[in-house]
């Protein structure tokens, strides 16, 4: 095999070095963000801007309005913190648990030996005692869990910080706004895709000193650092998920419907839990979501080529192919991020949602050159892949750019499609909107419909990255294409963070009682955030799907599994059972989130009912109260679902032995994926309620002028 471009050595330095530049280029945008004063007087930042702040309301006091947001500020900080660190002492005895599980499971299989055995692909050379795989694994577990854990905690710290500050920059125009809060989603995205490289290269390095030449022990220990990630992704996902639904239709239903009051108000008792749920569920979990399927994509990619070429022939450049692109990754994204905060500066609302939209496109044209790049240098001309149950095949280096490069531009297509269906600058949320007319069963039907017609085209796009990367690449060629789609996760991450931040500022603006212009500015930043989330949650989605088979690959290489015959009882009915699956998690899901809010909604009720004055808003209702129901309701239920992902392979596995267990992994994905694209109902019900707002207003002011 030829020999590579790049040395060892400087790949060693490269990858530390990338990671290093994220981090920095992070905590400079956090700087940034700092100089918002929200202590009193005006914020720093202008960013070429020249504007004087909003006082043109009669009784607008603007440095009472300033101590309220810093008050209401750290009123959702102090509920996201409580919640996050309960979750995670729950979290913790789990991993504690599983960790010893773990390192049981593995240990026995060897029986616990310490000796040094034959290796099955090289009978001359001696590999890892079973004991040393069980150790290094539970610890490459717990170190994916600890990141997976500390990229959530960040993620919230940096929204719950920047919240109260986009809202006072919105008080100067559309455009400080706007950069103030893509600025703090930026930090989030640079540290986690930082945080996700350094701790698994640095991993890589430290067990590459026990295992040796024992590249194929080495890589599958390291497999736990996904586990880890995607373990903490659930249980972050599902918790945040549970508690962010409860609070918000507390507050909508009780609020807005029955008592007719603006969705923030501060009068409602659960607009605070409201306001937390955004940055747990849509911050955190996002965050842990995103750097599970990296960690996964990642580990499933050295995995395979570790009992391939690059294994066999010790080439550690080559091995380190997949940690190269997200180096190069990060270099792009804080490229693309120069274009949105320094280059082309938001100067009105129209611009707000192409300027976001601009940042997907030039990260995934200048991490194509980057591929390119990557692939010359970092791999050899002529490289082999072993494929169970056929002969190993040859590919060349470029062909794994078209598999990586396949996976960048589906998600590319994902976004857009996503945002064609839950954007109301676009006929289906259009359609939804004015099926309301007819009342709200038509508006069931046609929402229905439009969320199962969203599925058509991002499906299509992951099954041609899906053919296209296995033909030329096998299953090797489906994890790159996973890391492809991730590759721009620091930019991803930072243009769906935006979105909660810019949700919350317009909730402190409403509490605050800022002009009615700095709600206007801070509502146009949140609908472009609804359809930017919608938009991150189907790079997510697509990124899942590509790193499940990506896993799958994985799993069936290492069992030694050529072929799932679905004709075979067994095969067909883990199938059956595995489409099951993800039905059965969402019922759990929904129904624990049914209770959840309706443990809310008589709480608000009864406040509303019990407390004098509170709708004269001469009192304050109780939030706290709120926080708590939201916070206990999503950590009890969270776990029964996490304990059906987590333990059913295990059951099936051990029960019905590896191929039944293929069948029902095959089952959930492909069931998997049409269920959590089709039901993206969230973000286009908002936008159909804004469509619904702007006609009544637009109606009002016609019987005004004809008065």
């Amino acid at each position: 095999m030829a020999a590579t471009l790049l040395s060892a050595l400087l790949v060693e330095i490269l990858i530390p070095v990338a990671a290093l530049i994220g981090m920095v280029f992070a905590l400079i945008q956090w700087f940034l963000v700092s100089r918002v004063s929200v202590g009193g007087g005006q914020a720093s930042i202008n960013n070429g801007y020249d504007q004087s702040l909003l006082d043109d309301e009669e009784g607008y006091d603007d440095a009472e309005a300033v101590a309220l947001c810093a008050e209401i500020q750290n009123a959702i900080s102090e509920g996201a913190e409580s919640f996050l660190i309960t979750e995670y002492q729950y979290l913790g005895i789990f991993m504690a648990v599983f960790s010893v599980f773990i390192f049981l499971f593995l240990g026995s299989v060897g029986g616990f030996s310490t000796k040094w055995v034959s290796c099955k692909a090289n009978p001359s050379e001696l590999c890892a005692p079973p004991l040393a795989n069980a150790l290094f694994s539970t610890v490459a577990f717990i170190l994916g869990a600890l990141t997976s854990t500390l990229s959530g905690y960040l993620g919230m710290k940096i929204a719950t910080y920047a919240n109260a500050r986009t809202t006072l920059e919105a008080r100067k125009g559309v455009g400080e706004a706007f950069i103030v809060a893509f600025r703090a989603g930026s930090v989030m995205g640079f540290l986690l895709a930082a945080n996700g490289l350094i701790v698994l290269f640095i991993a890589i390095v430290l067990f590459k000193l026990y295992y040796g030449n024992d590249w194929t022990g080495l890589y599958e220990s390291i497999a736990g650092y996904g586990l880890g990630g995607s373990s903490v992704a659930l249980f972050g996902r599902v918790g945040g998920g549970i508690y962010t639904k409860a609070a918000d239709v507390g507050a909508d239903l009780v609020g807005k419907v029955e008592r007719n009051i603006p969705e923030d108000d501060p009068r409602n008792p659960a607009v605070i839990a409201d306001n937390v749920g955004d940055n747990v569920g849509d911050i955190a979990g996002m965050g842990a979501d995103l750097f599970g399927s990296f960690a996964e994509s990642s580990c499933a990619a050295l995995v395979v080529s570790s009992i391939s070429s690059f294994g066999a022939d010790r080439d550690f450049v080559a091995m380190s192919f997949p940690l190269l692109i997200s180096s190069a990754g990060i270099v792009v994204c804080l490229i693309t991020t120069i274009f949105a905060t320094d280059l082309f500066v938001i100067k009105s609302v129209k611009e707000i949602e192409p300027s976001l939209k601009r940042q997907l496109v030039i990260s995934t044209v200048l991490m194509t050159l980057a591929i390119a790049a990557v692939c010359y240098l970092a791999l050899p001309s002529t490289f082999t892949i072993n494929v169970v149950g056929h002969q190993p095949k040859v590919v060349k280096n470029w062909k794994l750019f078209f598999c990586v490069g396949s996976g960048l531009w589906a998600g590319l297509i994902i976004g857009y499609t996503t945002e064609y269906f839950t954007s109301n600058a676009y006929q289906p949320v259009r359609d939804v909107a004015d099926s309301c007319r007819t009342g709200a069963a038509t508006n069931v039907i046609f929402g229905l419909a439009l969320g199962y017609k969203s599925v058509i085209i991002p499906v299509l796009a992951i099954a041609v990255a899906i053919f296209l990367s296995f033909s030329l690449a096998a299953m090797y060629g489906i994890a790159v294409a996973a890391l492809g789609m991730l590759s721009t996760l620091a930019t991803g991450l930072a243009i769906d963070a935006y979105g909660p931040i810019s949700d919350n500022a317009g909730g402190i603006a409403e509490m605050a009682g800022m002009p009615h212009k700095v709600r206007e500015r801070t509502d146009a930043l949140d609908a472009a955030g609804n359809t930017t989330a919608a938009i991150g949650k189907g790079f997510a989605i697509g990124s899942a799907a590509l790193v499940s088979l990506a896993l799958f690959g994985a799993f069936v290489s290492r069992a030694g599994i050529a072929v799932v015959d679905v004709i075979q009882p067994k095969e067909f009915v883990g199938l059956i059972v595995g489409a099951m699956l993800p039905y059965w998690f969402s019922a759990m899901t929904m129904k624990s989130v049914g209770k959840a809010a309706l443990a809310m909604v008589e709480e608000v009720r009864r406040q509303f009912n019990t407390i004098p004055g509170l709708m004269e808003g001469t009192v304050k209702p109780d939030y706290k109260r709120c926080v708590k129901i939201s916070t206990d309701a999503s950590l009890r239920e969270m776990i029964p679902p996490g304990a059906l992902v987590m333990l059913t392979p295990l059951i099936v596995g051990t029960l019905f032995g590896s191929s039944t267990l293929a069948g029902l992994l095959a089952g959930a994905l492909v069931s998997g994926v049409q269920v959590v694209l089709g039901i993206m109902q969230k973000s286009i019900s908002r936008q159909v309620h804004r469509i619904m707002l702007a006609a009544l207003v637009q109606r009002v002011l016609m019987h005004i002028r004809l008065l």
